[in-house]
């Protein structure tokens, strides 16, 4: 784990890809570059993100990550609805930009349905992601954590923040690599999507 955190820490602050790859994709992935959403509209210059929909169908991991009591807790537990899985982490510049949007989305999305799950990477555990919810203003997101890094490893993006949606019956729909405007058109539809699932 200690030889993975140079990594992590290196991917977290990348903003952009090399402009010979700023628009390449992969089969099922399509870029954003800094300052512009893959659609072409402007955001913020900390979201820069990538789309991947080559895992599509896969089901949830099991692993058990901390809920905000310091309990157990696994995606299963969210079963029959759809989900949005956060990975972020303290120390990371893009995680804490996207964050308030997360939060207005769980806000409007939440009675709908959407469950949206921040799950703290860093390795402090519970206690880092309790101490910077307690500094902001986020009242529709919770504190989980995952000093272990079981979804860091099991996703294998190499990079904070990285946002998993799955569908009510636990499929995952879609990886968003990067920092993503969680409000913008695209993410919309996405959520969209997932409720309809």
């Amino acid at each position: 784990m200690i030889l993975l955190l140079p990594a992590v820490l290196a991917a977290c602050d990348r903003q952009s890809q090399p402009k010979e790859q700023a628009n390449a994709s992969a089969s099922g992935e399509v870029a954003a570059t800094p300052g512009e959403a893959a659609s072409g509209a402007k955001t913020p210059e900390a979201f820069s993100y990538k789309l991947d929909r080559s895992k599509a169908g896969t089901p949830a991991p099991a692993f058990a990550f901390l809920d905000p009591d310091g309990g157990e807790k696994t995606l299963a537990d969210f079963a029959g609805r759809p989900v949005l899985v956060n990975l972020w982490a303290t120390w990371c510049t893009p995680c804490v930009a996207e964050m308030p949007t997360l939060d207005r989305v769980a806000a409007a999305h939440g009675a709908k349905g959407l469950a949206v799950l921040t799950i703290s990477q860093d390795t402090q555990g519970l206690n880092a992601a309790k101490t910077f919810f307690a500094k902001q203003k986020l009242p529709h997101l919770k504190a989980y954590a995952d000093p272990e890094n079981q979804f860091g490893f099991a996703y294998a993006t190499g990079s904070l923040p990285t946002s998993v949606l799955y569908d009510a019956q636990g499929k995952e729909m879609v990886r968003v690599i990067g920092a993503m405007d969680w409000e913008g058109k695209e993410a919309n539809a996405l959520i969209e999507a997932a409720l309809q699932s």
